[in-house]
């Protein structure tokens, strides 16, 4: 009975330890330093994240040939116009600009600013290893990120929170 209970434990130890690597929750970079990253936009021009500074702000990690990013694509383009007062940036990685560019032109996700985390820096900064996955920042730096889809509710109700932060 020893080794049969034996396994048992480390079979429940596997799985405590997977139900946390999956939590929908993860620990980012906060306060004033979590906007301390740089990169490019989808342009090529400058990007540096302490100019979002003050203002509650979704990052949203995305890759092009993403078909859960795909579906999420025109609810994300809804969100970001219905909440004129968060700014939000889509973090593309994990492909190339002519995808990325393709991708935003395809669902009309132009009204805001697209990265091209091409060596996934901001993506590790954030601790992001899958996508898509969103980063929620109020406007005194803390943030919490949601790894996984958001449907439209969850999303309103989490754009709303951060509105008043």
């Amino acid at each position: 009975m020893r080794p049969v209970r034996s396994v048992l434990v480390v079979v429940a130890a596997l799985a405590l330890t997977l139900v946390a690597a999956c939590s929908t929750a993860a620990p980012a970079p906060s306060g004033p330093d979590s906007l301390a990253f740089s990169s490019r936009t989808l342009q090529g021009a400058e990007f540096d994240g302490r100019s979002l500074a003050g203002r509650p702000t979704v990052l949203w990690f995305w890759a092009p040939w993403c078909s859960v990013c795909r579906s999420e694509a025109p609810s994300i383009a809804r969100a970001a116009q219905q909440h004129p007062d968060v700014t939000f940036v889509g973090v593309a990685a994990l492909d190339q600009i002519p995808a990325m560019n393709q991708f935003v032109e395809t669902y009309q996700l132009g009204g805001f600013t697209h990265l091209a985390d091409l060596d996934t820096s901001v993506w590790r900064r954030f601790g992001v290893t899958e996508q898509p996955a969103f980063a929620f920042i109020a406007p005194d730096g803390s943030v919490q990120v949601v790894k996984g889809t958001l449907a439209e509710p969850d999303l309103a109700q989490r754009l709303a929170a951060l509105g008043r932060a």
